[in-house]
């Protein structure tokens, strides 16, 4: 399939949201002391533009007048910060319909190049300071970010929640229960809560997670929270798509904390025990001295941070304050040594291939040869004649003779 194939309009963004659109969005970005980069600024983000639209040009298909309004509405309300617009464009993302698809592409590239002249603005400091949340079962994760994000808003920063609901093997379907969990912060107009389905997707994420952050971020929320639905041997990909990344646990031991595998661990910027109070502070404080000995064994990922372990109550607030400022001197202290900037790159590679795989998945699996060879060789395997391993190299061989 030919790249003409797959994005066919994607030139059509330049023609959708024109430079001067983001151009009369500077003074809302930029402070007054930094109004003296404004003429080089514009001459950059127009070399950049431009060398972006040239590079996805051969991928040109026409645009409806209803898409283009349609687009146009979303980008505008988007970076004007409307929440209604911020969770029509997350829908978009999440489409499977191919048609949609390749609109939400064109609505993803100009969010993109706004967040980057957001960040030239910052002096190259990232728009948003992005968080991944996991634990198991119980832990405590929906009223850990009830109680944190609440403090948020109240120190005037804007919060958005990614909260990751599992799908039924069976019928598909999802609770989207989160909002019910946090009902202060759903209601509060400085957070936004998405929850959103796996839909069969394995890492704990959905797999347009990585998009949402970048539309939430484009919508002028400073902290983007994600939080997964548990943790397992599969359950860290959060961790390939955020800044930091917070294991949760209980104040339980033995074999309640089975499930908790020592890859997580190994992956966690932050560990915090939970519902530390009442006559839980002793098991609390027995966790955390027992995680605070087994971090001091395993090989930092870090060369500037060294993982810790708090405490903290969801329900008395205490330590909530103590945790923000312990995250803030991660995010200091990677930030100034360049990890975060080379982190977030590496992450972009990740994703890169994990979306390559899963597409190239679904042409396989979708690819006429193959659907017709496929039940046979099913039938034949179930009956022992031939090896899986062996069935699928036919396959793989039927589908690269017919390409």
């Amino acid at each position: 399939m030919g790249p003409t194939r797959v994005f066919p309009i994607l030139h059509h963004s330049a023609v959708l949201f024109p430079i001067h659109s983001t151009m009369a969005l500077r003074h809302s970005l930029c402070k007054r002391t930094a109004k003296l980069c404004y003429a080089s600024l514009c001459t950059l983000q127009q070399t950049r533009s431009v060398s972006g639209e040239t590079a996805i040009s051969p991928h040109i298909s026409n645009l409806t007048d209803r898409e283009k309004r349609l687009l146009t509405k979303l980008y505008d309300g988007l970076i004007g910060g409307q929440r209604a617009a911020l969770a029509e464009s997350i829908t978009l993302v999440e489409t499977q319909h191919p048609r949609k698809k390749e609109l939400a592409q064109v609505l993803l590239q100009r969010v993109l190049a706004f967040r980057q002249e957001q960040e030239r603005c910052n002096g190259g400091k990232p728009a948003a300071f992005r968080v991944g949340l996991s634990g198991p079962p119980g832990a405590g994760k929906s009223s850990f970010i009830e109680v944190v994000g609440k403090m948020l808003t109240g120190r005037e920063h804007k919060v958005s929640v990614l909260a990751v609901d599992p799908s039924s093997c069976t019928t598909g379907g999802s609770l989207m229960g989160d909002k019910t969990r946090m009902t202060e912060l759903s209601r509060d107009m400085s957070a936004y809560i998405r929850p959103s389905p796996t839909s069969g997707t394995l890492g704990g994420v959905t797999r347009t997670t990585n998009e949402a952050i970048v539309l939430c971020e484009g919508a002028g929320y400073d902290t983007v929270l994600v939080e997964t639905v548990g943790v397992g041997q599969s359950e860290f990909a959060v961790a390939d798509m955020v800044d930091m990344f917070v294991l949760l646990i209980p104040p339980a031991g033995g074999d309640e904390l089975q499930g908790i595998k020592r890859g997580i661990i190994e992956m966690a910027d932050l560990v915090v025990v939970t519902k530390s109070d009442g006559e839980l502070v002793a098991p609390a404080r027995k966790i955390q001295a027992e995680y605070t000995s087994a971090l001091k064994l395993l090989r930092k990922k870090s060369k500037v941070w060294k993982p810790k372990v708090v405490r903290i109550s969801s329900q008395t607030g205490q330590g909530v304050s103590e945790l923000w400022d312990t995250m803030l001197q991660f995010r200091d202290a990677v930030l100034s040594s360049g990890e975060l900037q080379a982190r977030r790159q590496t992450q972009q590679k990740v994703w890169l291939w994990n979306l390559i795989q899963e597409n190239a998945l679904r042409h396989f699996q979708q690819h006429p040869a193959v659907r017709a060879e496929l039940p046979e060789l099913e039938r034949r395997v179930t009956c022992g004649d031939i090896s899986p391993g062996l069935a699928a190299d036919l396959l793989l061989k039927v589908f690269s003779t017919t390409l």
